[in-house]
């Protein structure tokens, strides 16, 4: 289980807490506003109405402990480069934070934030790709009766890892890698011991037989 922090609960920070939650992660959820800190309450380990450029109050938090913390505050600039500076100053060792334009992304860079986020730029270029290469990803021919292809566990693969199931002994065919989305991460040949999670996606190669097979469990 990984801790992250996610201070700015607007729509994108809202939703990247609870998928983090979901996952199974703690989430500790910050905002100055009652209303956005109450509505995640649900979806999170501890949900806090805290302004976070108050350094003092930032450093209570013990966040130099978590795995990520994820900067998501409005359009004024000002307020997440000064809350990403207190962060370098704890010495949280992952900072990604939301830009709004490139200059913005300069300068979060400049005061410790290690990953920066383009949220709508992001989505735009998997759109644009999604529509001018459509199922490139789904499905990539390979020789005669051989495919590569990625699709979402079955239900029976959740929780378990990849030496439980055993794949290439009980349908022959191989996991090459592993799209993780949350957070995004990318796996090119994962651990025997890598434990399966509903949001990560599998890149498996084998016969198209065998790879229709694991199509259809349920």
């Amino acid at each position: 289980m990984k801790k992250f922090a996610v201070i700015g609960l607007g729509n994108f920070g809202f939703h990247v807490a609870k998928a983090l939650y979901a996952d199974g992660n703690e989430v500790v959820a910050i905002d100055t506003d009652k209303a956005r800190v109450q509505a995640i309450g649900a979806y999170s380990t501890e949900a806090i109405v805290m302004d976070a450029t108050e350094k003092d109050a930032l450093n209570s938090l013990g966040l130099e402990t978590m795995d990520g913390v994820i900067v998501s505050t409005g359009t004024k600039i000002s307020i997440s480069v000064m809350i990403c500076l207190y962060l370098h100053e704890i010495k949280v060792k992952k900072i990604l934070a939301k830009a709004l334009d490139e200059d913005h992304a300069k300068i979060l860079k400049k005061v410790g934030a290690t990953e920066i986020i383009h949220p709508e730029r992001d989505m735009a270029l998997r759109i644009a790709r999604g529509l001018s290469t459509p199922n490139i990803l789904d499905f990539i021919p390979l020789a005669e009766e051989f495919d590569l292809v990625q699709v979402g566990p079955p239900r029976a693969f959740i929780g378990k890892s990849l030496k439980d199931l055993n794949l290439r002994a009980r349908y022959n065919v191989h996991i090459i890698a592993i799209k993780e989305l949350v957070p995004e991460n990318f796996i090119l040949v994962p651990p025997a011991n890598f434990v399966i999670k509903d949001s990560d996606i599998l890149i498996m190669l084998g016969k198209s037989e065998n790879l229709k097979k694991i199509k259809e469990l349920k």
